[in-house]
């Protein structure tokens, strides 16, 4: 919004520093940190008397989690208050990747909210069934990669490797639209403690901001040997916003948390980070920086397939977090452990631009 109207204004005198991707990217960081530390106080004390006794907690998970009875959850709400806010003032809103990303971020945002609305409401773990929940996040998703593939192509770039990019046709959208569904809710599958999946989150996004900005410059991309996307650099903006938000987020849910981000939060920042990455043609390197995420989902994915076959537990909870919380690890341990496992697998997934 401030773009476009410093753009009809013809960037006159101190407005002309909105022309420059930089400033608008530090903008929309400052913008989202500040509104979301500004109105986190409030908005958390009015959650906690509208839902009264708080998200509901596991009686199966480790016993130290029945102290947190009685946290609000929904703070995703404070998270995408900020975000979209500071993505409308600093964003130029003509590009079509801007509406495709926001279109997942706040669509999945709702579907998490109403799943988190449900367990509120029943005092139960249990909110909206598994398959509405995917079907509503495949149909945002379809309609995204849709847009975002109409402007980019349908080329799938393997990390490592600059010479190999087949195209997909029309499957591609069918690959890009499990790609944000799929790390929507690893993300999901993360944020089961205190600062967990918001801090990965904020460093996957630092990451993609790189990314973002390389893939839409010319001369970057064609050095690097990474796909071209032009529009794709404006996205670095919204990832600082993202990282602006999760920080102000950060703030209060630092143990012990005041809120929790619930599905509302998770499910939205992750769908944001596949939909940025489809755009910047970097899907698979996600896996690489986001590879917390993965491992969080796999932990799950293998603990059920081996339980419904053998009656057995290959880890002694999941997701994986917890396994290790059962091994006596204590909370602040395991987050600040896989924060260090979050930086060094983004470093890793950073280092694939130059080794092509």
């Amino acid at each position: 919004m401030l773009y476009l109207l410093a753009e009809h204004l013809g960037f006159p005198g101190v407005l002309n520093l909105i022309r420059y991707l930089s400033f608008r990217t530090g903008a929309a960081v400052a913008t989202a940190l500040l509104i979301g530390l500004l109105i986190g106080p409030k908005f958390i004390g009015w959650l906690r008397v509208r839902q009264g006794k708080g998200q509901p907690i596991r009686t199966d998970g480790p016993q130290s989690h029945l102290a947190k009875r009685g946290t609000p959850t929904m703070g995703g709400l404070m998270i995408l208050t900020s975000l979209m806010v500071s993505l409308l003032l600093w964003m130029d809103l003509r590009n079509p990747f801007v509406w495709a990303c926001m279109f997942v971020t706040f669509g999945f945002g709702m579907i998490g909210f109403l799943d988190d609305y449900d367990k509120v409401r029943k005092a139960s773990t249990a909110g909206v069934s598994g398959r509405v929940r995917l079907l509503g996040e495949f149909a945002i998703a379809g309609i995204a990669s849709w847009i975002i593939v109409s402007q980019s192509g349908t080329q799938l770039y393997v990390p490592f490797i600059s010479w190999i990019h087949p195209d997909l046709g029309y499957f591609y959208i069918v690959f890009a639209a499990f790609t944000i569904v799929a790390f929507g809710n690893a993300v999901n599958l993360t944020d089961g403690l205190d600062g967990l999946a918001s801090m990965p989150v904020i460093i996957a996004s630092l990451a993609f901001m790189v990314i973002v900005y390389l893939a839409g410059n010319v001369k970057f991309a064609t050095y690097l040997g990474i796909p071209h996307v032009p529009g794709a650099g404006d996205l670095a903006i919204f990832c600082g916003a993202m990282i602006g938000a999760g920080l102000a987020f950060l703030w209060f849910n630092a143990p012990p948390a005041a809120v929790f981000m619930g599905d509302t939060g998770s499910l939205a920042l992750g769908g944001a980070l596949g939909a940025i990455a489809v755009t910047a043609h970097h899907e698979l390197v996600l896996g690489i920086i986001g590879g917390l995420f993965v491992i969080e989902a796999l932990s799950v994915i293998i603990q059920v397939f081996f339980y419904k076959r053998t009656g057995k537990r290959v880890f002694k909870m999941a997701p994986i977090h917890h396994h290790f919380e059962q091994l006596g690890w204590s909370e602040p341990t395991v987050v600040i452990r896989f924060w260090i496992i979050a930086f060094v697998l983004a470093l890793a997934g950073l280092a694939t631009l130059k080794i092509r």
